[in-house]
Protein backbone atom coordinates (compact mmCIF):
# COMPACT_ATOMS: atom_id res chain seq x y z
CA UNK A 1 0.00 0.00 0.00
CA UNK A 2 1.16 3.19 -0.71
CA UNK A 3 0.27 6.54 1.26
CA UNK A 4 -0.14 9.72 -0.53
CA UNK A 5 2.18 12.45 0.23
CA UNK A 6 -0.82 14.24 2.24
CA UNK A 7 -0.95 11.09 4.45
CA UNK A 8 2.97 11.48 4.30
CA UNK A 9 3.17 14.90 5.39
CA UNK A 10 0.62 15.06 7.74
CA UNK A 11 2.35 12.36 9.58
CA UNK A 12 5.41 14.07 9.98
CA UNK A 13 3.34 16.95 11.05
CA UNK A 14 1.78 15.23 13.64
CA UNK A 15 5.22 13.60 14.85
CA UNK A 16 6.55 17.09 15.35
CA UNK A 17 3.94 17.86 17.48
CA UNK A 18 3.78 15.35 19.58
CA UNK A 19 7.24 15.67 20.64
CA UNK A 20 6.54 19.19 22.34
CA UNK A 21 2.21 18.31 22.96
CA UNK A 22 2.01 21.64 24.82
CA UNK A 23 3.35 23.76 22.13
CA UNK A 24 1.36 25.44 19.52
CA UNK A 25 2.39 25.06 16.08
CA UNK A 26 1.85 28.02 13.10
CA UNK A 27 2.02 25.52 9.53
CA UNK A 28 4.99 28.31 8.69
CA UNK A 29 6.89 27.09 11.67
CA UNK A 30 5.90 23.58 10.45
CA UNK A 31 6.79 23.99 6.59
CA UNK A 32 10.18 26.03 7.39
CA UNK A 33 11.05 23.10 9.71
CA UNK A 34 10.09 19.87 7.60
CA UNK A 35 10.95 21.61 4.41
CA UNK A 36 7.67 21.52 2.96
CA UNK A 37 4.97 23.64 0.94
CA UNK A 38 3.19 25.99 3.96
CA UNK A 39 -0.06 25.79 1.50
CA UNK A 40 0.22 22.20 1.22
CA UNK A 41 0.12 22.12 5.32
CA UNK A 42 -2.41 24.58 5.61
CA UNK A 43 -4.82 21.89 3.83
CA UNK A 44 -3.25 18.85 5.88
CA UNK A 45 -4.11 20.93 9.04
CA UNK A 46 -7.90 21.85 8.04
CA UNK A 47 -8.49 17.69 7.75
CA UNK A 48 -6.68 17.05 11.08
CA UNK A 49 -8.84 20.17 13.04
CA UNK A 50 -11.63 18.59 10.92
CA UNK A 51 -11.47 15.78 12.15
CA UNK A 52 -10.56 16.59 16.17
CA UNK A 53 -7.38 15.14 15.59
CA UNK A 54 -5.62 19.07 15.92
CA UNK A 55 -7.39 21.92 18.01
CA UNK A 56 -6.44 25.48 15.60
CA UNK A 57 -6.30 28.92 16.86
CA UNK A 58 -5.77 32.19 14.76
CA UNK A 59 -3.66 35.19 16.18
CA UNK A 60 -0.42 36.20 17.55
CA UNK A 61 -0.71 33.35 19.38
CA UNK A 62 -2.28 31.43 17.71
CA UNK A 63 -1.37 27.84 15.80
CA UNK A 64 -2.43 24.43 15.94
CA UNK A 65 -2.36 22.04 19.22
CA UNK A 66 -2.90 18.31 19.74
CA UNK A 67 -6.72 17.60 20.94
CA UNK A 68 -5.79 14.77 23.09
CA UNK A 69 -2.58 13.23 24.83
CA UNK A 70 -0.04 11.51 21.67
CA UNK A 71 -0.78 8.31 23.58
CA UNK A 72 -4.33 8.23 22.80
CA UNK A 73 -3.84 9.11 19.01
CA UNK A 74 -4.22 6.03 17.02
CA UNK A 75 -1.98 5.93 13.69
CA UNK A 76 -4.73 3.46 11.43
CA UNK A 77 -7.47 6.30 12.59
CA UNK A 78 -4.71 9.35 11.35
CA UNK A 79 -4.12 7.24 8.24
CA UNK A 80 -7.61 6.82 7.63
CA UNK A 81 -8.65 10.31 7.83
CA UNK A 82 -5.72 11.43 5.91
CA UNK A 83 -6.49 9.12 3.28
CA UNK A 84 -10.18 9.55 2.98
CA UNK A 85 -11.31 9.71 -0.45
CA UNK A 86 -8.32 7.54 -1.64
CA UNK A 87 -9.33 4.58 -2.66
CA UNK A 88 -6.39 1.43 -2.99
CA UNK A 89 -7.63 0.33 -6.03
CA UNK A 90 -10.40 2.06 -8.82
CA UNK A 91 -13.16 -0.09 -7.99
CA UNK A 92 -13.27 1.00 -4.49
CA UNK A 93 -13.91 4.68 -5.51
CA UNK A 94 -16.75 6.05 -4.63
CA UNK A 95 -18.57 5.25 -8.54
CA UNK A 96 -16.48 1.85 -9.09
CA UNK A 97 -14.56 2.46 -11.53
CA UNK A 98 -14.45 1.24 -15.35
CA UNK A 99 -13.68 -2.18 -13.66
CA UNK A 100 -15.07 -5.07 -16.23
CA UNK A 101 -14.53 -8.24 -13.29
CA UNK A 102 -17.09 -6.66 -11.39
CA UNK A 103 -19.45 -9.08 -9.69
CA UNK A 104 -16.82 -12.17 -10.27
CA UNK A 105 -13.94 -10.62 -9.36
CA UNK A 106 -12.86 -12.66 -6.60
CA UNK A 107 -9.40 -10.10 -5.56
CA UNK A 108 -11.62 -7.29 -4.53
CA UNK A 109 -13.01 -8.96 -0.96
CA UNK A 110 -9.43 -9.95 -0.53
CA UNK A 111 -7.95 -6.29 -0.94
CA UNK A 112 -10.35 -4.82 1.41
CA UNK A 113 -9.41 -7.13 4.59
CA UNK A 114 -5.54 -6.84 3.55
CA UNK A 115 -6.70 -3.10 3.77
CA UNK A 116 -8.86 -3.27 6.91
CA UNK A 117 -5.47 -5.35 8.57
CA UNK A 118 -3.35 -2.64 7.61
CA UNK A 119 -5.34 0.20 9.32
CA UNK A 120 -5.76 -2.66 12.42
CA UNK A 121 -1.97 -3.08 12.60
CA UNK A 122 -1.41 0.58 12.25
CA UNK A 123 -3.58 1.14 15.31
CA UNK A 124 -1.71 -0.91 17.37
CA UNK A 125 0.49 2.09 17.82
CA UNK A 126 -0.24 5.48 18.62
CA UNK A 127 1.23 9.10 17.89
CA UNK A 128 3.47 8.77 21.51
CA UNK A 129 4.95 5.74 19.74
CA UNK A 130 6.33 7.65 16.54
CA UNK A 131 7.02 11.32 18.51
CA UNK A 132 10.09 12.75 17.33
CA UNK A 133 12.88 12.86 19.93
CA UNK A 134 13.62 16.27 21.61
CA UNK A 135 17.09 16.07 20.41
CA UNK A 136 15.93 15.27 16.68
CA UNK A 137 14.08 18.91 17.07
CA UNK A 138 16.23 22.07 16.10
Amino acid sequence: MKLTSFTDYGLRMLMRMASAPDQAFSTADLAEELGLSRHHLTKIMQRLAQGGIVATRRGVNGGAVLRQVPASIRLGDVVQLLERHQALVECFGPDGGDCVLDGCCRLKSRLRQAESRFIQDLNTSTLADIALPQKAVA
